[in-house]
């Protein structure tokens, strides 16, 4: 849903949710193995706030090689057991899947870096592999690197909601309302939704929270045999990352979080997904300039002769596209003004998706072609996708139930907002979930150490930057903010800002950090 799920892709690699690569709106990535668990049988409470790891003895782990021929070498993995709940550390166990890099320069190692996927729903072991070769590079043998599948995702035990293929769309998980604002069928199909989830999911769906799998990090570090851990967070693995350093702030070394989620206890996701129309506003006008470029004459991606028309063509194309949807390659899914929207709104993650959304405005807007949808939004999640983007953030705090303020909200929005037509603000399964969240969202403070590296992207799609200036001001002198003047999400090795990598390489490399917060420019 966000990646804020509702961040769905991996910005380097949430509603969140990134080159954007196959399916790349998505935050879920397949992780190296081959196969996941499913768990949902299990019957049990979810974990209160009262339980902590630190009373569990640390599991062992035993490393296997599991190189992939597109991957790093000398990549390790292993399983991690965790408990289903915490506050019964005997009782049903799942399975996380775990990997890691170990330094090349054991002489130069300082410690263990992890790395947090964004999501709800990305797969740590998926980054490390994807990301492994860079940050070895940039890092040198400072760290072993690790990763781990957050439970739900990836090679980890997994839950199911049992839903239809039409309710796992991108396009439908995400609450997109009807082309006149009307939000009826959302609502039917939130309800249908978090009946399906609440029928089906069992105790594992109940269990994915962000405080459990903060609990679960704090279990790795253990069996990793580590007093502390450095990390480098991204997208919601931002406020994953904010989490564990409020709640262990003593068992973080160097911390950077990038690309940063607004850490509002009484909204989290909620707040996520409802500023992305603020962000698509301010991140459209790169796309504009790139689509008005001379230099996309050649390509045939030029679509205005000004940045200026870009907008007004786009907006009238999809409300043309509401009216009268058009076929396109993917039998039995057309490209409705929606779909559109929903491309527009994920390519703006990287400028190397410009390209692909300018390719599918212009077959859209051509009578004799039939456009070609991105992989994004032209098929359905798998159900287990589907079920952990929902879960964590529906889990994490309780979301507003009335329908009429859903519809007023819609409405305000499509008039401020309207490339985002309303949907960051609609109505989700949330409002109709069944469980309470087990415990409070954590309010992250100014209390601990002043280890934390922010970077920042100005004109962020998904993580807008006011959302980042919140975390800031929560973290008070624990954080430096490096605001880097460019596009996009995800920022540390992602968009090719030399100004803002350095800054990153030096803090966790050398422990040195800005004395005062500092802008990069767009390089």
């Amino acid at each position: 849903m966000l990646s804020a799920g509702w961040d769905r892709s991996d910005p380097a690699d949430s509603m969140i949710p990134m080159r954007i690569r196959t399916r790349r709106t998505l935050v879920l990535a397949l992780s190296v193995s081959a196969t996941a668990t499913t768990l949902t049988a299990v019957t049990g409470p979810a974990a209160s706030a009262t339980a902590t790891p630190s009373s569990l003895a640390s599991p062992a782990l035993t490393w296997r090689p599991c190189e992939r021929p597109d991957g790093p070498a000398g990549q390790e993995c292993a399983e991690l057991p965790v408990p289903l709940d915490y506050t019964a550390p005997d009782g049903p166990q799942l399975t996380l899947s775990v990997s890691r890099l170990r330094s090349e320069d054991p002489e130069a190692r300082r410690g263990t870096l992890l790395v947090i996927p964004g999501g709800p729903g990305g797969s740590g072991v998926r980054r490390l592999t994807q990301r492994g070769e860079a940050l070895r590079r940039e890092l040198g043998g400072t760290y072993d690197l690790v990763g781990l599948d957050p439970r739900g995702t990836g090679g980890s035990t997994r839950a199911s909601c049992g839903l239809a293929a039409e309710d796992r769309h991108l396009v439908t998980l995400r609450s997109w309302p009807a082309p006149d604002g009307d939000i009826t069928e959302n609502v039917a199909r939130s309800r249908r939704v978090a009946e399906a989830c609440a029928a089906n999911g069992g105790a594992v769906l109940r269990g994915l929270t962000t405080a459990n799998e903060v609990r679960d990090i704090e279990r790795f570090r253990q069996a990793l045999g580590e007093e502390r851990l450095s990390a480098h967070g991204v997208s919601y693995g931002t406020y994953v990352g904010a989490v564990y350093a409020q709640k262990y702030p003593r068992r973080t070394d160097r911390w950077v979080l990038d690309s940063n989620d607004d850490p509002d206890p009484r909204r989290v996701a909620r707040g996520w997904l409802a500023n992305m129309a603020r962000g698509a506003e301010d991140r459209f006008p790169d796309f504009a300039a790139f689509a008005a470029d001379p230099a996309q004459e050649e390509s045939g991606l030029r679509l205005a002769e000004r940045p200026e028309d870009v907008r007004p063509l786009f907006l009238s194309l999809a409300a043309e596209l509401d009216r009268a949807p058009r076929e396109t390659t993917t039998k039995g899914v057309p490209l409705t003004g929606n779909r559109l929207r929903q491309a527009m709104q994920t390519a703006l993650y990287g400028d190397d998706a410009f390209d692909d959304l300018a390719r599918l405005i212009r077959q859209a807007r051509d009578p004799r072609a039939t456009p070609v949808l991105p992989p994004d939004v032209a098929g359905p999640l798998s159900d287990e996708e589907a079920a952990v983007i929902m879960a964590v953030v529906c889990n994490d705090v309780r979301w507003p139930t009335s329908v009429g303020a859903h519809r007023r909200a819609v409405a305000e929005s499509r008039a401020r907002y309207p490339l985002t037509a309303g949907m960051p603000v609609n109505i989700t399964p949330c409002s109709f979930w069944k469980d309470r969240p087990a415990e409070e969202p954590t309010r992250i403070t100014d209390d601990g150490p002043s280890n934390i590296l922010m970077v920042q992207n100005r004109r962020d799609p998904a993580t807008p930057y006011s959302g980042a200036l919140n975390l800031r001001s929560a973290l008070g002198d624990r954080a430096r903010l490096v605001t880097v003047e460019s596009g996009g999400h995800g920022m540390y090795l992602a968009h090719g800002n030399a100004c803002g990598d350095r800054a990153v390489t030096a803090f966790l490399r050398t422990g040195q950090r800005p004395e005062r917060d500092v802008t990069c420019p767009d390089d």
